[in-house]
């Protein structure tokens, strides 16, 4: 079998956490005595921005404010986040956020198959750890190899530095390894460092350019809730598991060989 790895994003890609995320961070403007109140589309548009941080730090670049006010309000980006990341660990360990669908049984299935399992993530540990626990259980850390968060690299997706960090960790070639991702940044990092990327999108990526990924799908699919229609043709069985996985990646191999690349 020459599919030797999965490398997994976190929010949107194993969960559609971003609505928790949007919440986590109006609260903690509102404790801060600040006006802010990021709306849905407003998020989705702000997401473009990888990193907590740093999407505050965008959003405030493009306030009208003075250099004094300005200044202040950066000053307390880590405090703000912080106490976002408070917020969005409670409203995870309160279960509301389930797994997408199929996400349990395809790490299943690569368990049983010897697979190994990855995550590249712009997002904090501390994130991963209350989502993972929350719906899979104490152990769910040991699934993973690997766990590649995003305050490890010097540069976030786009960039390709947490891919190739995890890589680099679990010792394999891109061309051994499938990553799965929901956004146009983690496509690009994952295409950046020479993965096949199979993305399926969320709520919040749905409208964005994925001609790039090797394979999209609207989700991984399952018995209860199978793909239809093209998505299912695409798996041929109404769910993608490990073995449609390694079939595509083959195929893209031949493709590539046969190309010269």
């Amino acid at each position: 079998m020459s599919l030797k790895a999965l490398i997994l994003d976190v929010d949107g890609t194993l969960a559609d956490t971003e609505e928790a995320h949007r919440r986590a961070f109006n609260e903690a403007f509102r404790a801060h005595g600040l006006d802010w109140n990021w709306s849905k589309p407003q998020y989705a548009e702000l997401l473009l921005t990888t990193g907590g941080k740093e999407r505050i730090a965008a959003f405030v670049k493009k306030l009208f404010l003075p250099a004094a006010d300005r200044a202040a309000v950066i000053e307390k980006i880590p405090s703000l986040h912080k106490a976002k990341t408070a917020n969005y660990t409670r409203i995870i360990n309160s279960g509301e956020v389930p797994l997408r669908d199929g996400v349990e049984r395809l790490l299943d299935e690569a368990r049983d198959a010897g697979i190994r399992l990855g995550i590249a993530t712009t997002t904090t540990f501390e994130n991963i750890q209350a989502l993972l626990h929350t719906t899979l259980g104490p152990a769910a850390l040991d699934r993973f190899e690997v766990i590649g968060a995003g305050d490890q690299v010097a540069h976030k997706k786009p960039a390709p530095d947490i891919y190739r960090h995890v890589l680099e960790k679990l010792g394999l070639p891109a061309d051994e390894c499938v990553a799965i991702e929901d956004s146009v940044n983690g496509l690009g990092a994952a295409k950046a460092a020479g993965l096949f990327t199979i993305v399926t999108p969320s709520y919040w990526t749905q409208g964005e350019d994925f001609s790039e990924a090797d394979l999209m799908l609207p989700s991984l699919g399952s018995a209860a809730r199978p793909l239809t229609h093209r998505a299912a043709m695409l798996v041929g069985n109404g769910v993608l598991g490990i073995k449609e996985i390694e079939e595509r990646l083959m195929v893209a191999k031949k493709a590539r060989l046969a190309s010269g690349g």
